[in-house]
């Protein structure tokens, strides 16, 4: 096997981060509690839209193991005209930045109520790759671009599924319960948003059981790819899971159909992910894994973020 990536032999445990339980802590890359933040397992198994799909394409589906995501576009009122106007499903990479804010920020203050207004441009500073968006930060224009991936997470409807030996739960709902996000105009005729979200309580309950904390660092890294921000969150839930001694295989069509549907051959979606998962080593070193012709071999790895103490 050619060994591209090998974390520490024997490291330190500092914690296990459980599907289970919401607990947070110190980052393994010194990270404070304010610059750690969550995604929900079922979207660290499973993966939304990597590149627009289309405003016509209303129903996104993806399965893997024992979890499921279904996702349904959704409709929002536009205050001024007062006509209903039909949103996209979220996609790439803010997409998965944003869910990623939202959570941590009703984990943080423990309410599902969020003042996006006072908190998203500085997340959006913070997390864009600053060679991507200039010296001074995103501009207005690519801070645009983020909330309209906000919009269509609010009005979007999904379905978490989760099973385990003895039954399946599935939870249907809304990333967002209610939301203010339209743009107003000022007496100096700018314009200005109020920023008011409400995460679903069904959403906001079920996180609090299966968020998996992960680093502002590495997320701002890979804030440019989609894929790379796929891999790294599933790596985070699922390395620290692998049993001690026993190393988890998995074929490259297996990688394939939950990391590259879109892509027809193998060897053009191989290409990718090599590039991605590289970019998600460099930020996630203590991750072990080998790779060869036949697949991936998963070793028992440290998570991103070390877990002390629980959130209740």
């Amino acid at each position: 096997m050619k060994k591209v990536a090998v974390g520490l032999e024997g490291p330190k445990r500092l914690g296990v981060v459980k599907d289970c339980c919401i607990e947070t802590g110190v980052s393994m890359q010194s990270a404070s509690l304010d610059t750690i933040y969550y995604q929900h397992t079922v979207l660290c198994q499973t993966c939304m839209p990597y590149r627009n799909p289309g405003d016509d394409v209303r129903v996104w589906n993806r399965e893997q193991g024992d979890v499921a995501l279904h996702i349904e576009a959704g409709m929002a009122r536009q205050p001024e005209t007062k006509r209903w106007i039909q949103l996209g499903l979220p996609f790439g990479p803010k997409a998965r930045l944003i869910l990623a804010y939202l959570n941590a920020e009703a984990l943080r203050t423990g309410t599902p109520e969020i003042n996006v207004e006072r908190s998203l441009t500085a997340f959006v500073r913070r997390i864009q790759d600053p060679t991507r968006c200039g010296k001074s930060g995103p501009n207005g224009p690519q801070i645009c671009v983020f909330k309209d991936q906000l919009m269509r997470l609010s009005v979007a409807t999904i379905r978490l599924v989760m099973k385990t030996e003895k039954y399946e739960v599935q939870v249907n709902s809304q990333f967002v319960e209610a939301f203010d996000l339209w743009l107003k105009q000022l007496e100096d005729k700018k314009s200005t948003w109020v920023q008011t979200i409400c995460l679903n309580p069904r959403y906001f309950d079920n996180l609090q059981k299966h968020a998996v904390p992960l680093s502002e660092r590495a997320l701002a890294a890979l804030s440019h790819s989609a894929m790379a921000l796929d891999i790294y969150t599933w790596l985070a839930q699922r390395l620290h899971r692998v049993p001690y001694g026993k190393p988890q295989t998995i074929t490259w069509a297996a990688v394939k159909g939950q990391f590259g549907l879109e892509y027809g051959q193998m060897g053009h979606f191989k290409q990718k992910f090599h590039i991605a998962l590289s970019q998600v080593l460099a930020h996630y070193q203590e991750a072990r894994i080998e790779l060869d012709r036949g697949g991936l071999m998963l070793k028992r790895s440290p998570p991103p973020v070390s877990v002390r103490v629980a959130v209740v």
